[in-house]
Order: C-alpha cells, then sequence, then structure tokens
C-alpha cells in the first residue's frame, strides 16, 4: 500500500527480465576474470546435444557435512576436449565422486540463474587426491593386518574347480572359457559363473555379493577367479574400493584377478593372491598349472616305472659281491670261533676248579651256620618248655592245696561261691592230706 502525502513519489519499475539482466551485468562486472576452485563433483550428467551438466559441492571435513553447492556446466566444445584428456591424465572416468581443480568463469542467465562456466582442468590435483586415497586405503588394510591375508593362502595342487566372478558380456569373459575348456592336452575345468556387473558404481556392491554367494559354497570350489577385461583404465576405480579390498583379502579361498590393464595395478590386484594382466593370461596360467602336475606326475610315473629294475639289478650284484665274499667270512668265522673253543678249553678246567673249591668253601660255611641256627633254637626251645612247664605246675590244684588253700566241691564240681550252696547239700572240702565231707544246715 502507497500512502499519499499530496504529491506521489516517482519509482521504478522493471520486468524481470531487465532485473535479471542488470544481475547479469553486475556479477560480469564483479568477477571478470576466470577463477581455479577446488571442489567435488557431483550429479554429473550428458545432454543430447553433448553438454555436461554437474554440480560443485564442498563437505566439511571433518563431518562430511554439505557447506557449500553451486551449479556448473561444461559446453559441449570445450567437454568434446577436456573429457578425455581427463580421463587418460588420471586413468579415472569423469564422473561423480571426484575431486577436482578447475577453472570456471562465474555467470548469470536470465532464464537458468547463476552458475558456474567450466573452461579447464587441472588432472594433476585429482590424481594427487586419488593417490592420498589409496594409499589411505591400503595403510588402512596394512593396519588392520589383512592387507597380505589372501597371498599368505596355499594355491591348490589341482586347480580345477573354479569361481569365476565375471559380466557374460564382458570382453575377455568368452576367450577366458574358451581357452581354458578347449586346451589342447584336455585338462578338465570345472567353471561356474557368479555375474557381476565389472564397471561403474555397481561393481563394488555386486562382486561383493558374489563372493558372498560364494563363501556359502565354498567347499566346492578350489579358487576364485575375477575377470574384466577390456574397457577403458577410466573406468577402474571401482576396483580402488576399501570394501571390496578388505572381502577379497579376507577371503578364505586363493583370488587371481585378470582385470584387463598392464600399466597400474588396482587396490583388488594388491590384495589378491595372484595379479595376472588379462584373462587370456589368467587361462594360461591355469593350464600352465596343469601343465606342472602333470610334468611332476610323469616324471614320477618314470621313477616308478625305472625303479624296481634299477633296484633288482642292485641287489643281485650286492648277493653276488656277497656269495664272492662268503667263503672267505666263512673261514675267518671257523677260525675264531677255533681260536674262541681252544682258549675256553684251556681255561675251563682252571675256571672248574676255582667254581668247586668256591662252592666246596659256601658248603661249609653253610653247615657251620646251620649248625649254630640249629643249636639256638632247640635251646630256646627248651627253655620255652621248661617256663611252660613250672607255669602249669604253679596253675594246677595240688600246687594250690601245698600253699594252705583248700577246694570246696558239690557233686564233684569247684564251687567258686557260697551262694552255690543250699542247705541240705552236701560239702567235699579237699586239702592236701585227704578229704572231709560235711552238710549245709
Amino acid at each position: 500500500m502507497t500512502m499519499e502525502t499530496g504529491h506521489t513519489p516517482k519509482r521504478e519499475e522493471l520486468s524481470l527480465s531487465e532485473l535479471g539482466n542488470r544481475i547479469k551485468g553486475f556479477i560480469s562486472r564483479a568477477f571478470p576474470d576466470t577463477y581455479w576452485i577446488r571442489a567435488e563433483m557431483s550429479d554429473v550428467r550428458l545432454n543430447t546435444s553433448g553438454h555436461c551438466y554437474l554440480e560443485f559441492v564442498e563437505k566439511h571435513p571433518q563431518s562430511g557435512q554439505l557447506i557449500a553447492k553451486m551449479r556448473a556446466s561444461i559446453w559441449a566444445k570445450t567437454f568434446y576436449i577436456l573429457r578425455p584428456y581427463f580421463e587418460r591424465e588420471t586413468g579415472q572416468a569423469f564422473a561423480s565422486g571426484l575431486k577436482v581443480l578447475v577453472k570456471v568463469a562465474v555467470g548469470y542467465h536470465e532464464l537458468y540463474g547463476f552458475s558456474l562456466n567450466v573452461l579447464d582442468i587441472d588432472p594433476a590435483y585429482t590424481v594427487g587426491d586419488m593417490l592420498r586415497r589409496r594409499m589411505e586405503i591400503i595403510r588402512r588394510l596394512k593396519e588392520e593386518g589383512v592387507f597380505g591375508l589372501n597371498k599368505e593362502l596355499p594355491f591348490p595342487l589341482l586347480p580345477g574347480r573354479i569361481a569365476l566372478i565375471s559380466s557374460p558380456t564382458a570382453a575377455g569373459y568368452e576367450d577366458f572359457v574358451n581357452q581354458l575348456t578347449r586346451n589342447k592336452a584336455g585338462y578338465a575345468f570345472y567353471l561356474k559363473l557368479f555375474p557381476a556387473v565389472m564397471q561403474g558404481e555397481k561393481t563394488e556392491a555386486s562382486v561383493i555379493a558374489a563372493l558372498e554367494h560364494i563363501f556359502r559354497h565354498s567347499d566346492y570350489f578350489d579358487l576364485v577367479v575375477i575377470l574384466r577385461g577390456g574397457g577403458a583404465t577410466s573406468e577402474l576405480s571401482s576396483f580402488d574400493s576399501y570394501l571390496l579390498a578388505t572381502n577379497c583379502a579376507q577371503f578364505p579361498l586363493p583370488i587371481i584377478t585378470g582385470i584387463g590393464h598392464e600399466r597400474d595395478d588396482t587396490i583388488l590386484d594388491l590384495v589378491a593372491h595372484t595379479r595376472l594382466k588379462t584373462p587370456t593370461a589368467v587361462a594360461e596360467f591355469l593350464i600352465g598349472c596343469m601343465d606342472n602336475l602333470n610334468t611332476a606326475l610323469n616324471a614320477l610315473q618314470q621313477v616308478v616305472q625305472t625303479y624296481p629294475a634299477g633296484r633288482i639289478l642292485w641287489e643281485m650284484n650286492r648277493l653276488q659281491l656277497s656269495g664272492a665274499r662268503l667263503p672267505s667270512l666263512v673261514e675267518g668265522l671257523l677260525r675264531q670261533s677255533r681260536s674262541q673253543l681252544q682258549a675256553l678249553g684251556t681255561a675251563l678246567p682252571v675256571s672248574a676248579t676255582g667254581l668247586l673249591n668256591k662252592h666246596s668253601n659256601l658248603l661249609l660255611s653253610l653247615q657251620t651256620t646251620m649248625r649254630q641256627n640249629v643249636q639256638t633254637k632247640i635251646a630256646d626251645k627248651n627253655h620255652f618248655l621248661k617256663l611252660t612247664e613250672q607255669f602249669v605246675t604253679m596253675a594246677s590244684p595240688e600246687y594250690i592245696l601245698k600253699k594252705g588253700y583248700s577246694l570246696s566241691l558239690k557233686e564233684g564240681k569247684i564251687v567258686k561261691r557260697a551262694a552255690g550252696f543250699a542247705p541240705g547239700d552236701t560239702l567235699c572240702t579237699r586239702f592236701i592230706d585227704g578229704e572231709i565231707n560235711s552238710r549245709v544246715l
């Protein structure tokens, strides 16, 4: 609402496009130069005209929270040159999640609003950031003690049962299968494909899921082969994943990689048991393992075939040598035995005499000892008999009567207590010189 104060103030009225033009001009004057900025790419997308639209974001280094975000565009003419240059120098796909150093112009458009126009890019900054991230993953794996675990697993002597992780449409998959199954020596290989996405953002989760499936049936396989084959080097960033590397490093079966590049090793290659350049090289390696085993078996077979004949010949030679030496050995033993018998014959009389004398002396000693022992025993027994006789004598009734005692008998039996008699009983009292009968009143 406008207040009426006696005159109407003059006001400036602008259309939306005029305001947009003023903003555009102001931004052009305020930011006339180009600027090199550090940021992380997000939401990278291409349209049918070849233009690239994306967002640059900045996150807090500790919390990871978003602290800045700006729209950006790379026009088709620039993107046509910039993208292959970046991917060739970094070995990474031009995609979201990479940290970049880009040269931009600040602009404003009446329809599309504020945005940055990318004019150039410095791949060295991205390579440095990627290297730092890669080294951090390797350091973490080593600190956790898992970096070399898969390499420490014993490689199977007969690597015939293979769990294969690959895309059925991968460039080297069919070549690998054909070369392995149609080998000239006719070795039998059992292959089981566990399909996985081998490029793009889904690679990590897809390969880990395949490993988990194999783990549940690990008793049926000797090793795991991860194949990719072909494709741009820029698509290898998915194999520099901590989660994928730690799963492979701790897997209970040896893992062979044939991802199909020769210049650089991914972190997955570094933790795998065996790293080979291409799927074809993996097939050659496995066939070579079979060749080595076959060579060893042939050598063993040759040994088994030739050993018995050689052993028989050796034993025959030994028997012939023993036969030639036998007469002289027997003659020597006979001479030695005769000498020993003569020595024994000479020593026997002396030994017999000495032995007889020794035993005679021993018998005399035993005779004397036995006589002494018998006499001592008889004396002991006589003394015992005398003591026993004396004891019996002292315990007899006659001996007691001699000492002035008398014995009372009832019906021929000794009565020891007065309660043993009743009035009218006949009592016999025995003395040393006779008996007296009496009646109890």
